[in-house]
């Protein structure tokens, strides 16, 4: 059988009226309900408001786990088993959440508070390269004081992130086939989020960590664990960390994966693992009939 890695995408994969289908599933409506609860506003009416609005962070990253988390709880349910898990970001939660590393609700108080900091969070810049001169790069960010790469996403694409000053010299020195600032409150995956780091690292520090039952590929570490204490201890320098997507993908095949399934919104991280890795089998489960035809 075919070893299969679920990946769960993080901020920008979100759309209107994304997971709105899934009210029609009990189980599902339930944990609208709940959410709701946690949060104090309806994920329900935020998805179905408009872009502006779930877009910013404090909507959005709520959202984007309980949608993912109840999709993947779905299949589940299915029969369905993951191998390894990984997400983007904001995704890393689902991944653990479903690797089983914390309850739904812990998951989703930890993503509130997240959003909540990161919202507050301002005066970095964030920019995305594509097809640029990798070496250039390399060379002009380390003799740029103040940015960093936040997201290797795949060989032709990044995000870096900064000072605006640091991030506009950067754009403005490396020759890249499109160079897009990025509609984000702050520098993530930066230096310049240690401070917000530091505040939500008193909320992590509550939660309570299990030893997955898959494997996890982390952000900061791309190498699969399953131990409780390193996977909290990962998740705590994500925030200021880069985001290994690119190494992410390549691990993939050095542990005999060879089907890819994304499960959210979007289909962002199947299109980076294709331009990373040849031969996998990419799947997407955007919602609810995709996941009622998926068959292994």
């Amino acid at each position: 059988m075919t070893k299969t890695v679920w990946v769960f995408p993080g901020q920008g994969s979100q759309a209107l009226n994304m997971g709105m289908e899934l009210l029609e599933v009990p189980c599902a409506k339930a944990k609208f309900s709940q959410a709701e609860e946690i949060l104090g506003w309806s994920v329900i009416d935020i998805c179905q408001s408009n872009i502006d609005t779930l877009s910013r962070t404090l909507y959005t990253q709520p959202c984007l786990y309980v949608i993912e988390s109840i999709l993947s709880d779905l299949l589940l349910e299915k029969g369905h088993r993951p191998d390894l898990v990984a997400g983007h970001s904001l995704g890393e939660y689902t991944a653990l959440y479903t690797a089983g590393v914390f309850d739904w609700a812990t998951g989703l108080h930890l993503i509130k508070q997240r959003a909540e900091i990161m919202d507050n969070t301002s005066g970095g810049l964030m920019a995305a390269l594509l097809n640029f001169d990798q070496a250039q790069l390399a060379q002009v960010i380390k003799d740029t004081p103040n940015v960093v790469l936040a997201n290797d996403n795949s060989p032709a694409q990044v995000v870096i992130s900064g000072t605006p000053e640091a991030v506009k010299t950067v754009m403005s020195q490396v020759k890249a086939k499109r160079a897009l600032p990025l509609k984000v409150s702050g520098a993530f995956h930066s230096p310049l989020m240690n401070a917000a780091a530091t505040q939500f690292q008193e909320v992590l520090d509550t939660a309570t960590f299990k030893t997955a039952v898959c494997p996890v590929l982390s952000n900061v570490d791309p190498n699969p664990e399953i131990d409780a204490d390193i996977l909290k201890a990962r998740l705590s320098q994500q925030m200021t960390g880069s985001v290994r997507w690119r190494e992410i993908a390549l691990q993939l095949p050095e542990n005999g994966i060879g089907k890819v399934i994304e499960i959210g919104p979007g289909n962002v991280l199947t299109g980076l693992v294709k331009r990373t890795v040849e031969g996998l089998i990419l799947v997407n489960i955007r919602n609810l009939p995709e996941l009622e035809n998926y068959s292994s």
